[in-house]
């Protein structure tokens, strides 16, 4: 139990209430308990700050509209009532003070794509260097300690909860994706980051988002509000908003460590040579040149490394200890993963390509790796950027021999209309002949390994780590590598 002002809150007319818990679900209050009436997309969180006070909850944050919709309620309430101008913000310090100490060392990464792969890579750096590390995104918590979520940037309670529960398992090291939501709603305030990454800007979320504009002052908000300005930025030059980023971040003082394949990069990406399993690499770090192998396909992969083991060292570690733990990567879940090998040596790889620039950085990446065609499935998800859609269809005829187009999570809409959307981008950029509609995802997998040829390669692009399929308000369970394995074996007999 704490008090509003052990909590760094400060109510109307100076009531003071001793709270048991936070909530921002009306269903979850409890006798004692601080709710959260935040402004939604739909609704208002004020609508249900009745419900609130008739569970008993001794505190209300909002915003001034959330105090005027429930102004009678209120004004026959003893609750304390806390009025902030952004109530998220005021949400996240609040719970950061609730929950307690977070582990030490915690650094975040925002941008479209590779979020996942960087956190994921960080935790495993510090694996090997021997550091009690963790994950936090998009597949949960992953590493010392294991934890599920549910958003790729859980809300305030939940993240800071997390945070000090893991901190409690002798957690010391966090790396978190930051969501260009979570950081829009204000859900990372409150973290204390040692360093922040940059990887890319592309299309995305629109849907949320509305304009590329509003995208972008989302993300840049990792750096503008959320990291302190004696932190270290971590940031890809090689993205064309690259630049622009570290713009922003040295204006504030931040120590920039730039990475990528230009010469003023600290962390230069010099050569790279591909093979069927994975890649060697050079690079340089204070004008010294290393050499590292990684058994990782794709070229944006060394990019994902490097920028990993910036946001390590940023965070403090020895340099040399990090480049040395390069070799020990492994494939990121769902992240170009090899999930099956037909007989004849061709592989099947699985990628969360969901994005049209995604997707053709996927394939174009994969392209070194293979000596005969490219086989893509590619689709799109409903209830989401339909902008993006025949976006999709078109990165994947550009840079793929031969095109599937399939069923993504269709969600509530119609399937046929997002592949047809998805087929008119694929025909106006490769013609027809190579592109065809299968709208069965498991059929979809069956046809394009029962395509390859020696030399050959499929990306199931899409889904990645996803062990569900969208369609309606039900979730199917539908994982693309297992589906893949099961295809091989029954093309093989195996099964």
């Amino acid at each position: 139990m704490k008090s509003l002002a052990e909590l760094g809150l400060r109510a109307q007319g100076g009531a003071e209430a001793r709270i048991t818990g936070l909530a921002v679900d009306s269903r979850e209050v409890k006798p004692g308990f601080l709710f959260a009436a935040l402004p939604g997309a739909r609704v208002h969180g004020g609508e249900f700050i009745q419900y609130a006070l008739r569970m008993q909850a001794s505190a209300i944050l909002t915003d001034t509209k959330g105090a005027e919709i429930a102004a009678e309620e209120l004004a026959a309430s003893d609750a304390a009532l806390i009025i902030a101008e952004d109530p998220r913000q005021t949400l996240a310090q609040t719970a950061s003070l609730w929950f307690g100490p977070h582990p030490g060392t915690v650094v975040a990464v925002t941008g479209t794509n590779g979020k996942t792969s960087v956190s994921t890579f960080c935790r495993q750096i510090w694996e090997a260097m021997g550091v009690a590390g963790v994950n936090l995104g998009t597949t949960g918590v992953e590493g010392a300690w294991t934890h599920p979520l549910k958003h790729t940037t859980p809300e305030p309670i939940t993240l800071h909860r997390v945070l000090a529960e893991a901190q409690q398992n002798n957690v010391t090291h966090v790396a978190m994706e930051a969501s260009s939501h979570g950081l829009d709603q204000r859900r990372l305030d409150g973290v204390l980051l040692a360093a922040a990454g940059f990887t890319n800007f592309t299309q995305d979320h629109l849907d949320y988002h509305k304009t590329f504009e509003a995208y972008f002052d989302a993300k840049m908000g990792l750096f503008k509000r959320v990291l302190p300005d004696d932190a270290v930025a971590v940031i890809n030059l090689d993205d064309p908003k690259g630049p622009e980023v570290a713009d922003i971040c040295s204006a504030r003082g931040q120590e920039v460590i730039s990475v990528g394949h230009y010469t003023q990069a600290r962390l230069q990406l010099t050569s790279q040579r591909f093979d069927a399993t994975g890649q060697d690499i050079l690079f340089t770090w204070q004008g010294q040149r290393h050499h590292a192998r990684l058994d990782l396909i794709g070229g944006f992969q060394a990019e994902n490394a490097l920028l990993a083991a910036g946001l390590v060292i940023g965070a403090g570690a020895d340099a040399a200890a990090v480049f040395a733990a390069l070799p020990k990567l492994s494939t990121v879940r769902g992240r170009m993963e090899l999930a099956a090998t037909r007989a004849n040596g061709a592989a099947v790889f699985v990628d969360y390509s969901h994005t049209p620039d995604s997707v053709a950085t996927a394939l174009k990446a994969l392209r070194p790796h293979v000596m005969g065609r490219i086989i893509v499935i590619v689709g799109a998800g409903g209830d989401r950027d339909t902008g993006k859609r025949p976006l999709m269809g078109a990165a994947a005829a550009e840079n793929a021999d031969i095109v599937i187009i399939t069923d993504d999570n269709p969600r509530s809409e119609d399937p046929a209309t997002i592949r047809a959307a998805v087929m008119a981008g694929a025909v106006n950029a490769g013609g027809s002949d190579s592109i065809t509609e299968v709208g069965d995802r498991a059929e979809a997998i069956l046809r394009g390994i029962d395509q390859l040829a020696p030399g050959d390669a499929l990306l199931i692009a899409g889904k990645g780590h996803e062990t569900g399929q969208e369609v309606g308000d039900t979730i199917h369970p539908f994982d693309d590598v297992e589906q893949a394995s099961v295809a091989v074996a029954a093309l093989e007999g195996r099964i």
